[in-house]
């Protein structure tokens, strides 16, 4: 109904806001009706569109259908890999706590930043860990529903054969010829229609009969791949998430010659997961009994880069024989359930220290860390045995030694030419009886008396050592005796259960995978329709997304139909195109 322009004005303060009064033209519009109103700028009242206002309720399942979104899960993945790399950058305390501790030394004004953040922990943070959570949420939101539908499709019939044909993909038509023999019966469309169905279902296609026609699809299990590759990347968080948390990873220093028994005091550092308990640890020795490195000789460039190296050992079990193995980089130690991995390498002093009273106060290989290429180490001897006072020294071993114009000593190659020891000299009480730990690779100096150093406190100068050689120490406090030299590896004993199950899940992924992108999801028509000139037989196809195949394989079936239907005009055909 028309709006009165009495009313109008009555209402709006003696203005109208009919077509005619804002100038539009009704006789330019026919087909604007004659109570339509346009709205300007400011307008309120009737003319303004109100929105329905959101219950609580309403924004829980807004948020929750967003978060569940296939665009939202594929986001979060996205942003648990740009979360994870840090984790590759910054050594982890749970796989390198050596690492970190000389991160921390070779930064320290960077460390405290990185460390009040996380990125030392960085797979075990909130933020990480919320990153971790929400994509688990959100494929578990996606994959239900898609389930769902998936498992109501498998049982559904193909849909009706549409009315019209020749608007679909790859549409083709044939007529039927009518048999030369008058006698002999014509093609009927419930015979057509019957060949086309065998010909459909031995190509893999679910069939039905509509009438004179036959409706087939193919390619649930597109839709299959896509929903088992979700699955498994669901697996794959599941598995790692709590698997994780009945490992175990720890370090362990070992020299020539000596043996690691896999028990929780054997570790230099161990960083158990979050369930783990002390019987996990498999009852197992490993003694290494020999090291090998091969460094490049003939490439000037590059000479003293390891090009090779690997450990000989010996491992034993209860209950079995002792076996001889190989560990090498990338080609771990698999025993008792764990994998023993070789990281690195370096050189032990082997010492043999005598007190102030002529004890033997320290006899030992004392591993020294390497600094550079060239294996310059460092290292930290402790002997709290010694009488009457403590001795602690720190210093350098060089494999090839040289001195330097400016008197200090270098190593220009890493293999044991001519091996040098120099070390400082400290006294007095080392605090192992404080009941706080304490590093094997560092000395608390401030407390301690120096004996022997670069120090201007110092007594004496460093002092250097070669194998076979003996020193004696300042202040009559014994002597120390360098006979010679050993290598030690780093091994890394990693447990992870779950191990055998992210392997089966990945597999899983790249073969749902790799069926969501090549198998086509399609549906064929063939129909059968009586003319006044006879049978005519339509074809036609329908992709369920893309499928560049869909029209050759539409021309393939009417090929091999027509053949059934009249093998004679195939016969013609394939002497024509040979």
């Amino acid at each position: 109904m028309a709006r009165s322009s009495d009313t109008d004005k009555g209402l709006t303060g003696g203005s109208s806001d009919t077509s005619e009064d804002r100038g539009v033209d009704q006789r330019a519009d026919p087909l604007r009706p004659s109570d339509h109103i346009d709205s300007e700028p400011g307008d309120s009242g009737d003319s303004g569109i109100t929105q329905p206002r959101l219950s609580p309720l309403g924004y829980l399942r807004f948020f929750w259908r967003q978060l569940t979104s296939m665009r939202t899960a594929l986001l979060l993945l996205m942003l648990l890999a740009l979360a994870a790399v840090p984790g590759s950058l910054v050594p982890q305390t749970s796989s390198d706590p050596n690492g970190v501790a000389q991160y921390k030394f070779d930064h320290p004004t960077l460390a405290p930043i990185l460390d009040k953040i996380g990125l030392f922990n960085t797979f075990s943070t909130p933020w990480f860990s919320a990153v971790y959570l929400l994509l688990f949420v959100s494929l578990v939101g996606c994959i239900i529903p898609r389930v769902k539908h998936h498992l109501e499709a498998l049982r559904s019939v193909p849909p009706k054969t549409p009315a019209r044909l020749s608007r679909l993909a790859g549409f083709q038509a044939f007529d039927v010829p009518r048999p030369a023999d008058p006698s002999a019966a014509p093609v009927s469309a419930e015979i057509a229609v019957a060949h086309a169905r065998s010909l459909l279902r031995r190509a893999g296609y679910r069939t039905r009969i509509v009438g004179d026609s036959v409706s087939a699809e193919r390619g649930y299990l597109r839709e299959t791949g896509n929903l088992v590759f979700h699955i498994a990347l669901l697996g794959i968080l599941v598995t790692v998430g709590i698997g994780g948390g009945f490992g175990y990873t720890g370090q362990r220093v070992v020299v020539v010659g000596q043996t690691f028994s896999n028990v929780l005091g054997s570790y230099d550092s161990f960083n158990p997961g979050r369930f783990f308990n002390d019987a996990q640890l498999a009852p197992f020795n490993i003694k290494v009994d020999k090291f090998t490195v091969k460094y490049e000789q003939k490439i000037l460039d590059a000479i003293g880069t390891p090009i090779e190296y690997k450990t000989d050992v010996t491992t034993t079990q209860p209950g079995a024989t002792a076996e001889k193995k190989t560990i090498k980089v990338n080609e771990p130690l698999q025993i008792g359930g764990t994998n023993v991995y070789l990281l690195g390498n370096g050189y032990a002093v082997n010492v043999v220290v005598r007190d102030g009273e002529g004890n033997v106060a320290l006899k030992d290989s004392i591993p020294f860390l390497p600094q550079d290429s060239n294996l310059t180490s460092l290292g930290v001897i402790k002997v709290p045995d010694a009488l009457p006072k403590q001795l602690g020294m720190q210093g350098f071993f060089y494999p090839s030694a040289v001195k330097q114009a400016t008197g200090a000593y270098a190593s220009n190659y890493p293999d044991a030419i001519n091996p040098l020891l120099s070390l400082s000299v400290y006294s007095g009480d080392l605090g192992l009886d404080d009941g706080v730990p304490q590093s094997v690779y560092t000395l608390e100096t401030g407390k301690l008396k120096v004996l022997a150093g670069t120090q201007s406190t110092a007594e004496e100068k460093p002092i250097t050592l070669k194998p076979g050689q003996t020193v004696k120490l300042p202040d009559g406090l014994g002597s120390i005796e360098f006979t010679g030299v050993s290598r030690f590896v780093s091994l890394d004993i990693h447990h992870d259960p779950s191990q055998l199950y992210v392997l089966v899940f990945a597999v899983l992924i790249v073969l749902g995978l790799l069926t969501g992108l090549f198998v086509p999801r399609r549906r064929v028509w063939v129909k059968a329709v009586q003319g006044e000139n006879g049978l005519r037989i339509e074809y036609a196809g329908l992709a369920r997304g893309e499928d560049p195949t869909l029209e050759r394989a539409v021309g393939d079936l009417a090929k091999r139909h027509q053949a059934v239907l009249d093998p004679k005009s195939a016969s013609d055909r394939r002497k024509v195109n040979p």
